[in-house]
C-alpha cells in the first residue's frame, strides 16, 4: 500500500485522535525508517524514545521470535519465568527491590499512584495527597493526566480526580510550602519532557529526596522517558546520586514492544497485597523476553558511555548552531535527550525537517525533541546539524 491508500483507510476506520499526519512509515533499521513511498529517513525520535536500541535490533529481534515460537501468554495467575528474570536484572542495576509489570507508561504511573496510596492506608494513616509539577507528562489515563501539570491534557474530561496539586518545576521551596498532614508522594520527571525537555538544577532532586525525608513523604519519579539509558545512565536519578521510593519506566524497555514497570523498595511493596492490583497482559512472556534482550545491550560494557559521549557531541554542535542562528533561544538536555527552544513554534520545523528526511519532534510548542536511538553516530549528528541549519536559514 502506499501512503494515500493508508491514509483513505485511516481517515475511514480511525478515531480521529491524533489529527493529521504526512506519511506511514513500513520499514526500519537501526537509525533509519522508509515510508510506504519508499522514501528513507534519519530516526532522531525513536517513536518518541521509545525505539533506543535502534529499529528491527538484531538481539531483541531474535528474542521475540524465539519467544513466539516458545509461548507468548499465560496470564498472572501463574508464574512467568522471563517476567521473575527481567524483575531480578532490574532489581540488580537499580535501588528497586520489588517489581510490578504493566502495559506502558501510564499504566506504570497508575500502579505507582496505587501504591502510594494503599502504602500510607495501610500503615494507618492515609496520605491520599499527591504533589505534581507544573507542566509535567504523566499520561493519558484519568488519573495520570490529574497528576499532569498541563490543562490541555485535561479539557473536556473534568472533574479531575481529587488529591492532587501541582507547584512549579524546580522549585523546592514550593514543594515544602505546598505539603499537608495528608500529603503522601510526590511525584517528579527527573527531567521533564513534553514540558519543554526543562532539566532542573543540580541541587534540586537531591533537595526533594531530604525533603521527602524530614516530611515523611514517598518520592516517586516517573523515569517512563528518562529511563532505559536516555540521559546516559541506565536511570536519569542515577546522576543525583540519589534513589526515590518508587520509579517507573516504560518506553524504552521494550525497544518498541509495550511494557511498562513499576519498581520500589521492599518496605513501599508492603503496601500493595494479593487482589490489589493486577493486570492481563502486564509482564507477559513475550513482552518480558524483549524487555530482557533490550536491558542486556543497554547494560553491556560501554554502551551508556558511548551516549553520553555522543550526546555531549550531539549538545556542543548545536550549541555552535545557536550562536549563528538567532531563532535558538536555548540547548538543553542530557546524554541524548535533547531540547532546541526556538523563539517560533516548533511544529512547521518539525515538518521542514521530515522534508528534509529528518524525524524528530516538538515538546511543548516552541521547543524542538530529539531522542534518537542510542546508537546513533556521531555522523549521524553531523547531518541532523546540517540539516537544521539550513531549515533555520530558510525561516
Amino acid at each position: 500500500m502506499n501512503t494515500q491508500e493508508i491514509k483513505a483507510l485511516n481517515d475511514k476506520y480511525i478515531i480521529n485522535t491524533y489529527g493529521e499526519r504526512k506519511l506511514a512509515f513500513v520499514r526500519g533499521l537501526g537509525s533509519r525508517l522508509w515510508d510506504a513511498d519508499g522514501k528513507e529517513y534519519l530516526d532522531f525520535f525513536a517513536g518518541i524514545a521509545v525505539v533506543s536500541l535502534g529499529h528491527c535490533h538484531p538481539a531483541v529481534t531474535e528474542a521475540i521470535c524465539t519467544q513466539a515460537r516458545t509461548l507468548v501468554h499465560t496470564s498472572n495467575l501463574y508464574y512467568i519465568e522471563p517476567q521473575v528474570r527481567l524483575a531480578e536484572l532490574l532489581a540488580t542495576h537499580a535501588f528497586a527491590d520489588r517489581w510490578f509489570f504493566a502495559n506502558c507508561g501510564a499504566t506504570a504511573n497508575e500502579s505507582a499512584i496505587k501504591l502510594a496510596r494503599r502504602y500510607w492506608a495501610q500503615q494507618g494513616t492515609p496520605k491520599p495527597h499527591i504533589l505534581a509539577a507544573e507542566n509535567s507528562f504523566h499520561g493519558r489515563t484519568l488519573a495520570t493526566i490529574t497528576a499532569t501539570g498541563q490543562k490541555k491534557y485535561q479539557a473536556g474530561f473534568e472533574p479531575m480526580m481529587p488529591g492532587f496539586s501541582h507547584v512549579p518545576y524546580d522549585n523546592v521551596a514550593a514543594l515544602e510550602a505546598a505539603i499537608t498532614p495528608e500529603t503522601g508522594a510526590i511525584l517528579l520527571e527527573p527531567i521533564q519532557g513534553e514540558g519543554g525537555v526543562r532539566v532542573p538544577d543540580e541541587l534540586y532532586l537531591p533537595a526533594v529526596r531530604r525533603l521527602c525525608d524530614t516530611r515523611g513523604v514517598l518520592l516517586i519519579f516517573d523515569e517512563v522517558q528518562t529511563g532505559m539509558g536516555r540521559t546516559g545512565k541506565l536511570f536519569c536519578h542515577e546522576h543525583a546520586g540519589i534513589a526515590p521510593d518508587i520509579v517507573t519506566v516504560a518506553k524504552a524497555l521494550g525497544n518498541g514492544v509495550p511494557i511498562g514497570a513499576m519498581g520500589c523498595t521492599e518496605k513501599v511493596a508492603s503496601g500493595f497485597a494479593p487482589g490489589t492490583h493486577a493486570t492481563t497482559f502486564g509482564g507477559n512472556p513475550l513482552c518480558c523476553a524483549a524487555a530482557l534482550a533490550t536491558l542486556n545491550v543497554l547494560l553491556a560494557n560501554g554502551f551508556l558511555e558511548a551516549v553520553r559521549d555522543t550526546g555531549a557531541y550531539f549538545m556542543e554542535a548545536l550549541a555552535g548552531l545557536a550562536a549563528r542562528h538567532a531563532a535558538i533561544k536555548d540547548v538543553r538536555g542530557k546524554g541524548l535527550m535533547v531540547g532546541v527552544e526556538l523563539d517560533k513554534p516548533a511544529g512547521p520545523i518539525v515538518g521542514k525537517m521530515l522534508d528534509a528526511g529528518i524525524v524528530c519532534g516538538p515538546a511543548g510548542p516552541n521547543v524542538l525533541r530529539f531522542a534518537p536511538p542510542l546508537i546513533v553516530t556521531r555522523n549521524d549528528v553531523d547531518r541532523v546539524v546540517s540539516t537544521l541549519d539550513a531549515v533555520l536559514g530558510e525561516a
